[in-house]
């Protein structure tokens, strides 16, 4: 009889105790992901039914093969594991770099913006994937100095690691994506274990910056903002100075969010969605109360909130500090991209145009999210192993 050893026999129990199969996907989050999904393409279809003309189900079918494409995605990363990614942190940096710049060199422009990268099959938005690069670098970065995350020349080089894809992306010029580039890197911070007094620092240098930008600038006669940015920027404190130039597109967002009611118009038409531009993408949330009324948009935000909750579960879940840090910066992502968007749609928050995860059409966007939640499914695999490994039943 030949003998076994502790590690062998915690291999035989483990597989046996998962029936020979192996781990599965977090049930809640994929389903918040799917249902997330279905509901945007429940959205889509009535807000663009007249966009293209001979073809009324354009956006419909093409955000349906994007969602199909980032579930696939999803699987696949969550079966590799992400711990293999940090001996990659500087390709990764130097890539989110280079994709930054390639899109001022190469990118196709939009009006006055220049944000997307035309390639012969397909285009995609460059600070769309530098997120989840952003996010898997810094969550790196931060562990290999895990011995000095308290100290100020750590946070120092983070946020100046940082700063400089965020600043590009505000050259885009995307105030919006700039937005959740700051947020990711809040995030990292604060789970991390960065002194409050540090993050105190940060967060009012971000309010002085801010003051500058808008309020002293200005006043001697230095624009570092275009008019339309800045009137779009403070438009949501005084709507009703600028209905018809800055503030039209949130006024009309919230008659139209109102028009929807309990359940949401039968009909909604061009009558409707004629006044409320980008239905499908930066307002998609005013597209979905006037479709589906408080009901409608009561269901979606119950999804976000079990995404994030899982995500959060997920993060003290994780068998290592690498793991923890990039579901952080996923739920950092996430949380800043749902407030803003729909506090745009509802008046509460500045117009920076900002996509709804999962929810706005657009295959940068959905593919992007998708990522983001493979790999914290991949984390949330590698730990129901980690402890399946040492005879432990680890609870949703």
């Amino acid at each position: 009889m030949s003998a076994i050893s502790p590690i062998q026999a915690s291999e035989e129990t483990a597989q046996q105790s998962s029936g020979g199969f192996t781990l599965p996907l977090d049930p809640l989050l994929t389903l918040a992901a799917i249902g997330l999904g279905i509901c945007s393409v429940l959205t889509i279809g009535p807000a663009t039914r007249h966009n293209e003309t001979g073809s009324p189900t354009y956006y419909v079918e093409h955000q349906a093969i994007y969602l199909v494409l980032g579930l696939v995605v999803m699987a696949a990363l969550s079966r590799l594991d992400y711990g293999w990614l940090r001996q990659f942190k500087v390709w990764i940096y130097g890539a989110l770099i280079v994709i930054m710049l390639a899109v001022f060199a190469i990118g196709t422009h939009v009006g006055e913006s220049v944000r997307s990268i035309s390639l012969p099959l397909f285009s995609f938005q460059s600070s769309e994937l530098g997120k989840t690069l952003l996010i898997v670098f810094l969550a790196a970065f931060m562990v290999d100095r895990s011995r000095k995350l308290r100290d100020r020349e750590t946070t120092a080089l983070v946020v100046a690691l940082a700063i400089v894809p965020t600043m590009l992306v505000v050259l885009e010029p995307d105030i919006g994506d700039s937005l959740v580039y700051i947020a990711i890197t809040a995030a990292v911070l604060f789970v991390a274990g960065v002194p409050w007094r540090q993050l105190a620092a940060l967060a009012l240098l971000g309010v002085v910056g801010v003051t500058l930008v808008i309020v002293v600038a200005p006043a001697l006669g230095v624009h570092v903002l275009k008019k339309e940015q800045m009137e779009r920027l403070t438009s949501f404190l005084h709507p009703t100075h600028n209905v018809e130039s800055s503030a039209f597109q949130q006024v009309q967002s919230e008659i139209a969010i109102g028009s929807g009611r309990q359940s949401g118009l039968p009909h909604p038409g061009s009558a409707v969605y004629g006044f409320v531009p980008e239905n499908e993408s930066d307002f998609i949330f005013t597209s979905l109360g006037v479709e589906h009324g408080f009901v409608g948009a009561a269901l979606v935000l119950s999804l976000y909130a079990l995404m994030i909750w899982r995500g959060l579960r997920i993060l003290t879940m994780a068998k290592d500090l690498f793991g923890s840090l990039i579901a952080a910066g996923v739920v950092g992502m996430l949380m800043c991209q749902v407030f803003v968007n729909v506090g745009v749609a509802t008046g509460i928050t500045p117009d920076t145009g900002i996509t709804l995860p999962l929810m706005s059409y657009g295959g940068s966007s959905v593919i992007t999210t998708m990522i983001a939640i493979g790999l914290l499914q991949s984390i949330y695999v590698r730990a129901r192993s980690s402890e399946a490994l040492k005879g432990r039943v680890l609870r949703w």
